[in-house]
């Protein structure tokens, strides 16, 4: 008898969030572990995203508490802001280095690693791990994945086919208050000379605050 593939997931969560939302839903973390579990043997699941310890920020963590008790491994890393060469300020919340770790060391104990995420910084990864025999598939949107990623993996996905497999019912969504979901929102909205602006993340909250 055949035994069942082995597979991890891998969620980047700020660019799945942007991703969905710009495709009109949010996702069911439940429904997307039930949804991989019946596809064969699910050794793991992480998901990656970066924390900001400023109290004016909301905050992840009833997410995060919910993602760790209900059966992924959450990996986190304090966003840090700076100044650009230009005197902007600016927001480094990268997770990449944390996911490929994972990746690698998690590689020998599975046939295939589903990665969502379209970043195109991820390649070298996929092409890393693909060495070692693992299938790499790749779940992303079509129009916003990088193309040298997409070419990379074994198999691509669009995520809008999995719309209706794990998409969050609109009548039990969780809160809102999201920090990657307002980043987004602001930097969609923002004119370029004041995004990520520590002012302007201010006022943008007070006023989500008051529509509440």
């Amino acid at each position: 008898m055949k035994q069942p593939q082995k597979s991890a997931i891998f969620i980047d969560g700020a660019n799945v969030y942007s991703t969905v939302k710009s495709l009109g839903f949010e996702i069911d973390y439940k429904r997307l572990l039930n949804e991989f579990r019946s596809r064969g043997s699910l050794l793991r699941s992480f998901y990656y995203t970066a924390v900001f310890e400023d109290s004016e920020r909301p905050s992840l963590q009833p997410l995060l508490d919910w993602l760790a008790y209900n059966g992924f491994t959450v990996v986190t890393k304090t966003g840090k802001e700076f100044i650009d060469q230009n005197g902007r300020p600016k927001i480094k919340s990268n997770v990449n280095v944390e996911l490929a770790i994972d990746a690698m060391e998690i590689a020998p104990r599975i046939d295939q690693m589903v990665l969502f995420s379209g970043d195109g910084d991820l390649r070298s990864l996929v092409q890393a791990v693909q060495r070692r025999g693992v299938r790499v598939v790749v779940v992303s949107s079509t129009p916003t994945a990088a193309q040298e990623l997409r070419r990379q993996a074994d198999e691509f996905i669009d995520i809008n086919e999995f719309r209706d497999k794990i998409g969050r019912d609109p009548a039990a969504r969780l809160s809102r208050s999201s920090s990657e979901g307002r980043a987004a929102r602001k930097q969609r909205h923002t004119p370029g000379h004041l995004r990520n602006s520590p002012a302007l993340t201010r006022r943008l909250a007070r006023r989500a605050d008051d529509r509440r």
